[in-house]
This record gives C-alpha cells, sequence and structure tokens, in this order.
C-alpha cells in the first residue's frame, strides 16, 4: 500500500509523501488508527473563519484536528525517557506528541516557526529507536495557500519561515526522521470554504 491507495477524497485534497513504507504499516499493523486519521482528514475544512483571526497558544485548524482525533481515543503524551550507565541514569525526555494512539504518534504543524519540524522529526527519530512509536504522521500547510492568506490580509502571519510543506520535506530527505516511517499530509486549497 502507498498513498495512491488512501482515499480518493484525500488524494484530491492533500499533498502527500511517505517514507519507509508507513502506509502499509499503518493499514495493515494499525487498521483502526489508519481509519481514525482518514475520516479526520476527510471531514476537514480550512475555514476562512479559522484563518482571519490571529492564533494563540494554538490555532482554530490544530484545535480542531487535536479535538477531533481526542473523540477517537487520541491523546497528547508525553514519554519519560531515559539513558542509564551502570547505575547513572540521565533523564533525556521527549517533547509531548500532539495525538498518540497505539505507537502512531501524529503532529500538526500549522503555523509554528519552522524549526518545530526540527523537534518533531527528531522527537519520531528518537521514539521510533526505542519502538515507542511505529509511524510519525505530520499535518500542514501547503505552499499554495500563501495567495489566500495574501488576499486575506494575514499573509504576513503566514510567512516562509514558518511550518508548510516547502520547509518540510527538505529536511525529511535530508534524513530528518532517521529510520521512523513517516506519512506527510499537506492542506490545499481545495479544502478551503468562505465561511463569513
Amino acid at each position: 500500500m502507498t498513498t495512491t491507495d488512501l482515499p480518493t477524497f484525500i488524494q484530491e485534497n492533500y499533498e502527500m509523501h511517505e517514507w519507509r513504507h508507513a502506509c502499509a504499516i499503518l493499514q495493515q499493523d494499525f487498521p483502526q488508527e489508519y481509519r481514525d486519521i482518514c475520516d479526520v482528514l476527510k471531514r476537514f475544512r480550512l475555514l476562512k473563519s479559522h484563518i482571519a483571526v490571529g492564533g494563540g497558544r494554538k490555532s482554530q485548524v490544530a484545535e480542531w484536528i487535536d479535538s477531533e482525533l481526542s473523540k477517537k481515543g487520541w491523546i497528547e503524551k508525553n514519554f519519560q525517557t531515559s539513558i542509564t550507565v551502570d547505575e547513572n541514569v540521565m533523564e533525556s525526555p521527549t517533547h509531548a506528541v500532539d495525538c498518540f494512539k497505539s505507537r502512531i504518534a501524529l503532529e500538526i504543524e500549522w503555523n509554528n516557526k519552522d524549526p518545530f519540524f526540527d523537534r518533531d522529526l527528531n522527537n519520531f527519530r528518537l521514539l521510533f529507536d526505542l519502538r515507542a512509536v511505529s509511524v510519525g504522521v505530520i499535518i500542514t500547510r501547503c505552499d499554495e495557500l500563501q495567495d489566500i492568506f495574501d488576499s486575506l490580509g494575514r499573509g504576513s502571519s503566514y510567512g516562509a519561515s514558518t511550518t508548510h510543506m516547502g520547509k518540510l520535506i527538505p529536511r525529511i530527505q535530508g534524513g530528518g526522521g532517521a529510520g521512523c516511517p513517516l506519512l506527510v499530509f499537506g492542506i490545499r486549497r481545495s479544502l478551503y470554504v468562505e465561511d463569513v
């Protein structure tokens, strides 16, 4: 299974990339989590009202995706990790994962500074190496949405140094996720709805 086997609606409305057979692992080993992700992506719409107002700690886009996955049993997850050498224990905590269920880690990077991608990929790499995560998923935005942000007078809030597909793919291609299977979804302009 590859991204071409994902539901047609997702293929038509998201830019998708996968590494290390992430789709096959999701569908075969984690079918419920695969269905959860597909259901949320099929129902998601990029509302004008979610863009027109500034965000706070978390954007309304990320909040909607988080809440829908939460209804399906996904949780924000901190992992307590450490390294032990002889009797010396050194704490090595990871960053919290936005949404986690059954060894699937999902991050939503709608409009953060682009180094957040480095943090996410490093987290996925470490947790995969520790056998705590089997697949890492990132949902972000496609570069093509910049025209919409500009037309709404919000272009400066969604600048070139924030999280979008053009900043993510080179990091992954450069080995940022190491051996962790990755599946990436970019929100396309076809999902935009003028609700106000």
